[in-house]
C-alpha cells in the first residue's frame, strides 16, 4: 500500500505589519517598473534608464534583505526550536542562490 505524501509547497503567516510592509515596498518597486517602460517609450537617454534600473534593483535586494531577515526570524527559529535542522540546509542553499 503506497503512502500519502504531503503536499510540499510550504506557506507562511505573516503580521499585518509585515504583509503591509512587504506589500508596499513591491508596490513601490511596481512603480518603478512603470516609471522605466514609460522612460523607453519616451525615447529618454540610456543612462538615465540605467540609472532607473540600477535604483530598481537596490529596491529588489533591499526586499529581499527584509524577507529573509524575517525568515530567519520566524521560520528558521521556529523550525531549529523544533529540531528541523533540514531548515539550515535549506537556507544555505537558498543563501547560495541569492549570491550568484
Amino acid at each position: 500500500m503506497e503512502e500519502k505524501k504531503e503536499c510540499c509547497h510550504k506557506t507562511k503567516e505573516r503580521t499585518d505589519k509585515e504583509y503591509t510592509d512587504l506589500i508596499h515596498r513591491l508596490n513601490r518597486i511596481e512603480g518603478q517598473v512603470r516609471g522605466i517602460r514609460r522612460m523607453l517609450e519616451n525615447d529618454a537617454y540610456c543612462t538615465d534608464i540605467l540609472i532607473q534600473v540600477s535604483a530598481v534593483n537596490a529596491a529588489l535586494n533591499s526586499f529581499n534583505k527584509v524577507l529573509l531577515a524575517n525568515h530567519i526570524r520566524t521560520c528558521v527559529a521556529e523550525d531549529i526550536r523544533a529540531g528541523r535542522e533540514e531548515t539550515v540546509d535549506e537556507l544555505v542553499v537558498t543563501l547560495q542562490k541569492l549570491m550568484k
